[in-house]
């Protein structure tokens, strides 16, 4: 497509997910408190799942048509810039720091699985180059922890051992039974469906501009996937997570993000799958390495955040969205200025 055009659906594509993104937020939650299962684990399977849509297609496509390295990049990276998004959440959120106002035991256990994943990504990379039916068995791997992550992640929210303080700024998940009665589930569903498959459609419509849009350029594909095509692709994520803290759906906000993240690491995998010539992880390059040591770090950071739960920082939001933010703009401008 030229220029023009693919500026024009760019435009258009955000507009959409603005308005259908706003209005998933707000079925998310309804199906959160309908169903009993909380807005952590809806943010982080559910809404996670929906936003990625477009990076999946992304990383998938380009593993497919032999650029493994724009693949990679575009799925880390953009794990990285939806970690941002929380920062940026944060700011908009004025009453008090987001990551003490949100504190659940879901978020935290997904801020683990997240850690844990992109390490063996780490050991994937530095592994023997040996692939079980061309995929490499790390691929295998990453999938079966991501689910059985997700299932304990689940146990955890039925019985837990463990709970956060709960202090006079906590906005705890609790249905509102009243607001909930009349709603009807399977009418829910079916619109929160039709939703997903919108915000869904506008992301990848999104991707492809983006794409196209960065190819005008004269940058390294480690580079373009890690900012240009990672942002474009994640902006689902930044819409819905600003969309759940307008709605005072903080543990729904932060759960979209971290649970995102964690679903995002099976790019890796269904990258690999689709790559034909061998395991995409040994053609991962040191750029590639670096995004995900970046976004490793961010992510710990995060997680401290969460369990040191400060009131008021730097600017009215917490040490870790400032130190995150740091982290995530000196890191791209070491990427771009020493590896594109």
């Amino acid at each position: 497509m030229s220029l023009l055009l693919a500026i024009s659906i760019f435009i258009i594509s955000t507009i959409i997910i603005i308005f259908a993104g706003t209005t998933l937020t707000k079925y998310a939650d309804q199906l959160a408190n309908k169903t009993g299962i909380g807005q952590a684990f809806v943010g982080a399977v559910f809404l996670g799942g929906v936003t990625s849509i477009a990076g999946i297609i992304t990383s998938v496509s380009s593993a497919y048509n032999n650029h493994p390295e724009l693949a990679i990049s575009n799925a880390i990276g953009g794990i990285a810039a939806q970690t941002i998004f929380l920062s940026i959440a944060d700011i908009s959120y004025r009453k008090i720091n987001l990551e003490h106002a949100s504190a659940s035991l879901a978020n935290l256990m997904q801020g683990v699985l997240l850690i844990g994943l992109l390490t063996l990504v780490i050991l994937g990379i530095v592994s023997p180059n040996f692939t079980v039916f061309n995929i490499h068995p790390i691929s295998y791997i990453i999938i079966i922890v991501y689910l059985v992550g997700s299932r304990m992640i689940a146990v955890a929210k039925e019985k837990p051992m463990w709970n956060p303080k709960i202090t006079v700024s906590t906005v705890e998940d609790k249905p509102d039974k009243e607001a909930i009665e009349d709603i009807n589930l399977k009418n829910l569903i079916i619109k929160f469906v039709l939703l997903s498959v919108l915000v869904g459609g506008s992301g990848y419509a999104i991707a492809m501009s983006g794409i196209t849009i960065s190819n005008e350029t004269d940058l390294g594909e480690g580079f373009v996937g890690s900012l240009m095509t990672a942002v474009a692709t994640s902006l689902p994520e930044l819409i819905v997570t600003l969309a759940a803290v307008r709605q005072k759906a903080l543990a729904l906000a932060v759960g979209n993000v971290i649970g995102g993240n964690s679903f995002d690491v099976l790019f890796v995998a269904f990258s690999d799958i689709a790559y034909q010539d061998g395991s995409i992880l040994h053609n991962i390059q040191t750029d590639q390495s670096f995004i995900i040591a970046l976004t490793m770090l961010m992510v710990s950071v995060l997680v401290m955040g969460l369990l040191h739960r400060q009131r008021k920082g730097i600017a009215n939001i917490g040490w870790e969205s400032t130190l995150i933010l740091a982290l995530y703009i000196i890191g791209n401008i070491f990427l771009y200025f020493f590896f594109s």
